[in-house]
């Protein structure tokens, strides 16, 4: 934990294989949880909480979510964790599996606490380096960029992936061929009010899950999708993470609800506009932030951000900036930054 406050703003890396299991067909689902671990522990975080379907297996961490399906892992952590070294140790997992690394997707926003990060997370030139270093030499097209907006938040990408993969992607993601496209909001200066609700009472008597499935009725988040099977926790004495699982798409939010860097986030894959506009509103009633940021990764073409504006005007939010970059492999992202009307 930093010395000013818990660093809420999480860095996510999706990495993405090509291969076969014919024997299963589960890919990296077969890894075993020993191994998991271990790998958690070099990057300073455990499995609080895990369920899975047919599709990928869900985990809730001391330190936000992992995922895991056949031949693709998305993990975020928040905190001072060393996200980026469970890249290489995955690698060699997959390869033992008979599977080949062939896109990495890293993004994050700008930290609250940056002096408090320890290598590579000392500043996004280090973790371009580092995944640089540490990537398989086949994934040879690569591109970082900082999106920047007109307040003090940032928007960090970086995509590694290989010439069939590049080749292959034209007009269309590799690992969204159904059309899925990924959100990522953060929010920060929660409303005080609101953000009690992610407080447990002294010596409530409650575990981990028990608390947090209290917390995700008592707030709303319940409602956000209720098509989703939950997995939630909440920390002690504060805090709150949730993991959603609604066939092949998966969904999370983790709160640092302190006053002073109070900090939310949700993250969600969708098929249509419409059903994430809705969920965008319902996410921003629950916690009415002073600020708020929408990153949206879709196919080159698709224009997915747009409407987030009028979907959140009405709810006191006005938007600052928007910026749009295109990536190899990963498509056309849009940054989008707004802030409160507050009087």
């Amino acid at each position: 934990m930093a010395v000013s406050g818990f660093e809420g703003f999480e860095k996510r890396v999706e990495l993405r294989f090509s291969g076969d299991d014919p024997a299963t067909g589960k890919g990296l689902r077969r890894l075993d949880f020993f191994s998991l671990e271990k790998v958690l522990h070099a990057v300073q975080c455990t499995v609080v909480s895990a369920v899975g379907n047919k599709f990928f297996d869900s985990y809730v961490l001391s330190e936000s979510s992992l995922f895991v399906y056949p031949t693709k892992i998305i993990i975020k952590t928040c905190g001072t964790t060393q996200l980026l070294k469970s890249v290489r140790p995955l690698v060699d997992h997959a390869i033992t599996m008979g599977l080949t690394l062939c896109g990495c997707r890293y993004t994050r926003g700008s930290f609250i606490f940056p002096d408090a990060q320890p290598h590579p997370h000392t500043s996004f030139k280090e973790e371009v380096l580092y995944l640089e270093e540490n990537l398989p030499k086949n994934l040879s097209i690569k591109k970082a960029s900082v999106m920047k907006s007109k307040s003090c938040y940032k928007w960090h990408v970086f995509t590694a992936c290989d010439e069939g993969s590049m080749m292959e992607a034209e007009g269309a993601r590799v690992d969204d061929h159904d059309g899925l496209f990924t959100v990522e909001i953060c929010m920060t200066e929660l409303d005080r009010v609101l953000a009690k609700n992610f407080f447990r009472r002294f010596n409530d008597g409650k575990t981990g899950d028990s608390a947090g499935k209290e917390m995700t009725e008592v707030t709303g988040i319940s409602s956000v999708n209720r098509n989703a099977l939950i997995c939630d926790y909440a920390f002690d004495p504060c805090g709150y993470s949730m993991n959603g699982i609604d066939g092949s798409r998966y969904s999370t939010v983790h709160v640092t609800p302190e006053d002073g860097f109070s900090y939310a986030s949700f993250e969600s894959v969708y098929a249509s506009r419409e059903e994430f506009l809705e969920q965008l509103q319902k996410v921003v009633k629950i916690f009415r932030p002073a600020a708020l940021s929408v990153s949206t990764t879709c196919a080159a073409g698709r224009e997915v951000w747009r409407g987030v504006a009028k979907a959140v005007e009405p709810l006191g939010m006005r938007v600052r900036s928007r910026a749009k970059d295109e990536f190899p492999d990963a498509g056309a992202v849009v940054f989008q930054t707004f802030t409160a009307r507050r009087k």
